[in-house]
């Protein structure tokens, strides 16, 4: 015996489709030591068969073949009395494996524990040995989808009957239910056809054969022939709220959606800087407006329209999305970190407040800055008061960027600054420093984060005196500590924090 025993697992294939086999249950068949399954004298296994595609082919296998099925037995405990000795023959068979440490795939049609095969071995064995189940697709699951009818819907009540129960009590059971389903029908079929029409249900119900299969085959129950009825069907009453013929959605018309444009801030790069509210106001768009590589970075949806454009038709880009929304149309309008920092809310608005937009609606959905990116890569360097500045001198003379910088290079604050440089624009940069340095010492920490959350994340810190505008690009932000900003040492790495205490 192996000190470690296997585990027994109980894996539902579902109604029959292969691909209708469920993620951990493809996992645990390719990697078992040993696959057991029922099956009649005949040797052919139904759950074999779907699990056929997912086997190594050099597994141990268990067949465990009934030694009765309809017929009569000569067995002194009579029919149950010979199926109780198979599945306690079984169980010892499946232990030997468990004992030697290999583990057990005991395979079911369907759920395991959902009138399964299975439920013989568990309750014979899950008491001795670790054991899982892993739940599958029920047949009726299966069957009401290849009908495409509803089971149940709002507050009604599923009954699900073994046909093997007495006439009367089928009847009774049909008659007050909202839905139902009948499995082990072969024998029993023309009983419970009988019972569906002594209730009153019978115009009401589907046979549903071998579902989610190539051989699958759905009739009315009232036409069906009962002489080709396999085990392997049911009887279906399906929701009564859905009714035959009636349309999969609400025949009346769809209201009629006012256009709006929400804003969005998608963060500094990928997904995980993506907020909820943002993914959820991209997924209800209609249409996607922005700078095109933006854009790129919202996944394609082929329902929605994108309307890429330059980054430099900010004006034009807000009336188009305005236009879109005047129209019906729900507008996304994505700017990378937060939309009001730099970025297309303020230039949405501002269009937006022409007459033509006044019953437009506007919202903006907040994003991560790239300075409170940068920042959590290099510590807190935004701990205490700071300001935030755009090196561009595109929409505002340079003489206002450089008097904005001297003043918050006197009042002490840290500066977060964006737009530092680009291919038309390389000289603020080593204006900026130097007119910082009129007023902070040349030690002054300077956090360099370049394509922060990207896949060529760099953050770098050097002193104020050193900073190398030839370093500097459009991807690039930069923050400047202040008087009071802190480096330290942290395995290995640079960590800069500003104190929230500011010296007396």
């Amino acid at each position: 015996m192996s000190a470690q025993p296997g585990r027994l697992y109980g894996v539902g294939l579902g109604p029959g489709d292969p691909e209708l086999v469920t993620v951990k249950a493809a996992r645990l068949l390719g990697a078992a030591d040993v696959i057991a399954y029922h099956s009649a004298r005949h040797g052919r296994s139904i759950a074999r068969s779907v699990a056929l595609p997912y086997l190594r082919g050099d597994q141990i296998e268990e067949p465990l073949i009934y030694p009765v099925t309809t017929e009569t037995t000569d067995h002194p405990g009579g029919y149950q009395g010979a199926l109780d000795d198979f599945y306690a023959e079984c169980a010892v068979r499946l232990a030997a494996h468990l004992d030697a440490g290999r583990d057990v795939v005991v395979l079911c049609e369907g759920d395991p524990l959902f009138y399964g095969s299975y439920m013989h071995m568990h309750k014979r064995l899950a008491h001795r040995y670790p054991t899982e189940v892993v739940p599958g697709v029920t047949s009726v699951s299966g069957a009401s989808a290849v009908l495409g009818r509803p089971l149940v819907e709002r507050d009604e009540t599923l009954t699900v009957l073994p046909g093997t129960l007495p006439a009367d009590v089928l009847t009774e059971r049909l008659a007050a239910a909202d839905s139902a389903a009948v499995l082990k029908l072969g024998r029993t079929f023309e009983k419970v056809r009988a019972a569906f029409a002594e209730a009153g249900r019978l115009d009401d119900a589907w046979y549903v054969e071998r579902a989610t299969t190539e051989k699958q085959r759905v009739e009315p129950l009232a036409e069906v022939d009962p002489a080709t009825v396999p085990y392997f069907s049911l009887a279906l009453l399906p929701s009564p709220l859905t009714p035959a013929g009636a349309p999969a959605t609400d025949p009346a018309p769809e209201p009629v959606r006012a256009g709006e444009v929400v804003v969005v801030g998608l963060g500094p790069a990928g997904r995980p800087w993506l907020t909820p509210e943002a993914q959820e106001a991209l997924a209800a768009a209609d249409e996607l407006v922005g700078y095109g590589p933006y854009l790129d970075r919202v996944p394609p949806n082929p329902r929605q329209l994108r309307h890429p454009t330059d980054n430099r038709v900010e004006a034009e880009r807000a009336a188009h999305a305005l236009e879109l929304a005047a129209a019906g149309s729900r507008v996304a309008v994505v700017s990378s970190g937060d939309p009001g920092v730099f970025a297309m809310a303020s230039a949405v608005l501002e269009v937006a407040a022409e007459p033509r937009f006044a019953g437009v609606a506007v919202r903006v959905v907040p994003g991560l800055t790239a300075a409170q990116a940068v920042a959590s890569r290099a510590g807190a360097p935004l701990g205490h008061d700071y300001c935030v500045l755009s090196l561009s001198d595109l929409l505002k003379p340079w003489e206002v960027v450089a008097g904005r910088i001297t003043a918050a290079a006197k009042a002490d604050l840290v500066l977060a600054i964006y737009n530092p440089a680009s291919r038309s624009r390389t000289w603020q940069v080593a204006a900026m420093r130097d007119l910082l340095l009129e007023h902070r010492a040349p030690d002054t920490p300077v956090v360099i984060g370049r394509d922060v959350g990207g896949p060529e994340e760099s953050v770098r810190v050097v002193e104020l005196a050193a900073l190398d505008p030839a370093e500097i690009d459009m991807r690039t932000l930069l923050i400047v500590g202040s008087s009071t900003t802190k480096v330290v040492d942290r395995d290995g790495r640079p960590v800069v924090y500003t104190p929230r205490r500011y010296p007396a």
